[in-house]
């Protein structure tokens, strides 16, 4: 059992918060965010600590830390805070829920979030700082890279690698044993059937590489981590 201080008061972070509540032995104590961001002194029912003090009352070694920031510049804010806490020697919990199923023989990352109705199959690979909302499949020997989010109802197949900093709508479907670049949207409903370079949006069926990047989708902008 651990203590967790969330870095983040959006849905997400109030969502995380329920579940390791009601499906870890950890205890959620505070919420945290850089100190320009803290407009109130508590968010759902915690303390709200502004990031500069909290090593007053949750140093490294004493809580655990989780991100719970969701996807914004194709999750580059995400990834900068929790390389920023990191360096701060904050070391990170991992969550999989107990309604997912793992196979075994995976191996999930640190700072990693992973809904219910997630099949991990064996040999699987999931990254740090990934979230997989609900109801994805994960086929064997797939890989995950590092800070992807993975939304829900998704199918990666056996052997299939998502490179870094990815996005991957709803109900959408990657073939097996192809590579998706790191820094690509691959929009909900969307199939793709061989390789996406690096830094494409690919919508629709049989997905071809839209003439936008993916960082000029509205939402996906790149944003300074806050």
């Amino acid at each position: 059992m651990s203590d967790v201080v969330i870095f983040g008061v959006g849905e997400f972070a109030e969502v995380a918060a329920a579940y390791l509540e009601n499906d870890s032995p950890h205890t959620v104590v505070a919420f945290t965010l850089d100190r320009q961001f803290c407009e109130e002194d508590a968010f759902a029912g915690r303390p709200l600590i502004p990031y500069d003090k909290l090593s007053e009352q949750y140093p490294p070694g004493k809580a655990l830390m989780l991100v719970a920031i969701g996807f914004s510049g194709l999750n580059e804010v995400r990834q900068g805070i929790y390389e920023r806490c990191k360096a701060d020697g904050y070391e990170f919990v991992s969550y999989v829920c107990s309604q997912a199923v793992e196979w075994g023989h995976t191996t999930v990352g640190e700072n990693s979030f992973v809904f219910e109705n997630n099949v991990l199959q064996p040999f699987c690979r999931i990254g740090n700082n990934c979230v997989l909302w609900s109801g994805n499949h994960i086929g064997h020997h797939a890989v995950i890279e590092d800070h992807c989010f993975i939304t829900s109802h998704v199918v990666v197949s056996g052997g299939t690698v998502v490179g870094r900093n990815c996005f991957v709508g709803v109900n959408a479907t990657l073939a097996d044993h192809i590579r998706i670049g790191e820094n690509c949207v691959i929009g909900g409903g969307a199939i793709v059937l061989k390789d996406a370079e690096p830094g494409g949006a690919y919508f629709g069926s049989e997905s071809e590489r839209s003439r936008i990047p993916a960082l000029r989708i509205p939402g996906f902008r790149r944003r300074k981590a806050g």
